[in-house]
């Protein structure tokens, strides 16, 4: 067995950035996209600075200064002004309750300073404190103004392609009958319940990919031909044949019966029933979520008359990095994993599963990324796995 590594983009964990170039690398697993995407992690590394030698003070340039507001405003200003305010502190109260935050004191400083800066410490504040925070915005709408925040899951700029070969060949092992059938269970829930894209399907972005590749192969000879047409005839029967392997409902009808009669005697096959658990868990949890649940709708608008085709030409949509493949190794997969990352160099956004919420008076919307935050992982863990076979 190999353990694989993951590979990220960047040199550090700096702020996300659209049009990022990086150079991509295979890796055994999960990989990292090249793509110029805000998913991807820019360098952070500056120029070295220089200046001329100087023995004045700096003292005056570390000051900043308010800017000057209209010495006499109308009282209809003022009207709206006052509006303004009074919606915001209490919409600004809401958010605070929501998230169990103290604001600093802000009203003493006077419009329109007292809301630029409790803006700036509610972000801070909930930059520490809430894990999958992203950004918050002023909304200023005909009836009243509040803030909108919303919450995203980053996903790292990572592609989350699960291997299927790897679980055939461990099914023709008859030393890890039971290992087999658990983590077909976890491919299971991960196909039926989760809505991970099957790269056999017809509809499916690798299916499309995979296609594509396999014509440039064919008709474009080389000395490697032989081993691309044996890797792409494989990557179909073993493909079609798994598939009916994890669709069987009964992967999911004793999910629990397999993890309760698992012996597990080797490190391989404690991880395998830790992914198991955590799995079933998850399913037994929220029984009905997808990896599709949090992705914002009104963005990728699939109706055929409203079809937004530049959308999905400039993003790239989580079926695109979310799915089952053939293998994670080999010439074909690596002309995949080129052809992939070539095509995500066009895009300039990248999909991810996120949350709005509304605080202007209104029911607050409940929904939070702890959905997310488990399928993710354990699909990394997963691929490890099927990775180690």
């Amino acid at each position: 067995m190999i353990n694989a590594t993951k590979n990220h983009i960047g040199k550090n964990t700096a702020s996300r950035t659209t049009k990022t170039k990086a150079t991509a690398q295979t890796v055994g697993r999960v990989c990292p996209l090249d793509a110029k995407t805000k998913g991807c992690r820019r360098n952070t590394e500056r120029q070295n600075e220089s200046s001329t030698d100087s023995h004045a003070t700096h003292a005056f340039l570390k000051c900043s200064f308010l800017p000057k507001l209209k010495d006499t405003p109308s009282p209809q200003d003022e009207k709206k002004t006052g509006k303004m305010e009074r919606d915001f502190y209490l919409s600004l109260s809401q958010l605070a309750e929501h998230y169990g935050i103290i604001p600093a004191p802000s009203k003493h400083l006077g419009f329109p300073y007292n809301i630029a800066f409790a803006l700036e410490d509610i972000k801070k504040q909930l930059k520490i404190k809430i894990k999958n925070w992203e950004q918050i915005r002023l909304v200023q709408d005909k009836k009243k103004t509040y803030l909108l925040s919303e919450e995203r899951y980053n996903t790292g700029a990572t592609l989350y392609y699960i291997p299927i070969i790897p679980l055939y060949r461990l099914s023709k092992n008859p030393n890890y009958r039971q290992a087999t059938q658990l983590l077909q269970s976890v491919c299971s829930y991960l196909y039926h319940i989760a809505d991970v894209p099957y790269y056999r399907q017809q509809e499916s972005y690798l299916c499309w990919m995979y296609e594509m590749i396999s014509e440039w192969l064919i008709y474009d000879e080389t000395d490697d031909t032989p081993e691309y047409l044996r890797e792409i005839r494989q990557s179909v029967w073993i493909g079609d044949y798994m598939e009916q392997k994890i669709f069987n409902h009964q992967n999911l009808t004793r999910f629990k019966e397999r993890i309760n009669h698992f012996e597990n005697r080797d490190s391989f096959e404690t991880d395998c029933l830790l992914l198991a658990c955590d799995a079933l868990a998850l399913y037994e949890m929220f029984p009905d979520a997808s990896i599709y649940r949090n992705i914002q709708q009104d963005k990728r608008n699939t109706a055929h008359d409203d079809y937004d085709e530049d959308y999905h030409e400039r993003t790239i949509t989580m079926e695109k990095y979310v799915s089952f493949c053939a293998d994670d190794k080999g010439i074909l997969f690596q002309n995949l994993f080129d052809s992939v990352n070539a095509e995500f160099q066009e895009c300039t956004e990248i999909e991810e599963p996120s949350t709005q919420k509304r605080f202007d008076g209104t029911p607050i919307e409940t929904d939070i990324l702890d959905f997310e935050n488990s399928i993710f992982p354990l699909i990394e863990r997963l691929i490890d796995i099927l990775n180690s076979i």
